[in-house]
């Protein structure tokens, strides 16, 4: 597998207007999508800084792996995205390569696109997500 690049970088934020006013304040980010994931306990939304792209990431509960992670560490870089042409066949040489996978099969993210979670244990401590763009 060859990701394509990093299509966004994940930050937990406690409030997601707030953390929208600060980003487009600070660096003239455009918000591109705003969503609500249920499954994934979270209001989100993605913001363009120039050619890249930075997902914001409010729990809907304390409960919820983002409410958990706020809880643990406080705000902050939560997960890194890297682009994949096949997810299918990307989740299949990352469990061949030694790979912890959360998803073992991909569901459905931002936009709409298939998405899954590899453990941060299996790639130094940062939590890695694999992205299918068409």
């Amino acid at each position: 597998m060859q990701a394509r690049g990093i299509h966004h970088l994940g930050v937990a934020v406690e409030d997601l207007d707030s953390a929208l006013a600060t980003y487009e304040r600070l660096f003239g980010a455009q918000v591109e999508h705003r969503a609500t994931v249920e499954d994934q306990g979270v209001r989100a939304a993605s913001v363009r800084i120039g050619e890249s792209r930075v997902e914001l990431l409010e729990p809907l509960g304390e409960d919820t792996p983002v409410g958990r992670f706020l809880a643990k560490r406080g705000p902050g870089m939560h997960h890194v995205a890297y682009e994949v042409d096949d997810i299918g066949a990307a989740l299949e040489h990352l469990s061949d390569a030694g790979a912890e996978l959360i998803d073992e099969t991909p569901r459905q993210g931002m936009f709409g696109l298939e998405v899954a979670f590899v453990h941060p244990d299996s790639v130094h401590g940062v939590l890695s997500e694999v992205v299918a763009v068409a």
